[in-house]
């Protein structure tokens, strides 16, 4: 959150027009704690993708929707980030650094681009795993003799997600 600089009057940021951001990115006072505040967003968004591209371990056991369960639950937070990262005041904080010409709107928008990049993955993920499921279904609940009726439909699936998705194949 915002924290003005000691003796600076507190900036509402939800109300700031766009005059006023020619003034505040040229005013020292203001620009030194939004970039101390975007380091620190940076910080956070860098230890959020190095959690999500860590190894996960499963246990020998489980089934295709554990798959499906990890997948929603990195869509879930990758979109909170990017719901977070297009509130009016934090868009307002990129434009002022951005019109200072900060010297870490650079590695914002990398990192920026690698949180909207692995939304993207998860969302189609979880698109093509949630095909897999319906045909994954049957595997779960049938007998060894009537599982025999879903494969073709499961390798159809299987040869689907591996022609078209731009992540899952």
């Amino acid at each position: 959150k915002y924290e003005p600089a000691e003796s600076q009057p507190a900036l509402d940021l939800d109300n700031v027009t766009p005059a006023d951001i020619v003034g505040l990115s040229q005013d020292p006072k203001v620009v030194e704690p939004l970039e101390a505040l975007l380091h620190q967003w940076c910080v956070q968004l860098e230890q959020v993708i190095a959690e999500s591209e860590q190894m996960r371990k499963e246990a020998d056991d489980v089934g295709p929707r554990a798959e499906l369960e990890h997948w929603k639950q990195q869509m879930a937070k990758f979109n909170g980030v990017l719901d977070q990262i297009k509130l009016p005041a934090n868009q307002t904080v990129i434009t002022i650094l951005i019109r200072a010409k900060s010297r870490l709107i650079a590695e914002w928008r990398k990192l920026d681009a690698r949180i909207t990049e692995s939304a993207n993955e998860a969302k189609d993920n979880v698109k093509y795993l949630y095909t897999l499921d319906k045909f994954c279904g049957p595997l779960y609940k049938r007998s060894p003799v009537d599982m025999m009726e879903a494969v073709p439909g499961l390798m159809n699936a299987v040869r689907m997600i591996h022609s078209v998705s731009g992540y899952y194949n």
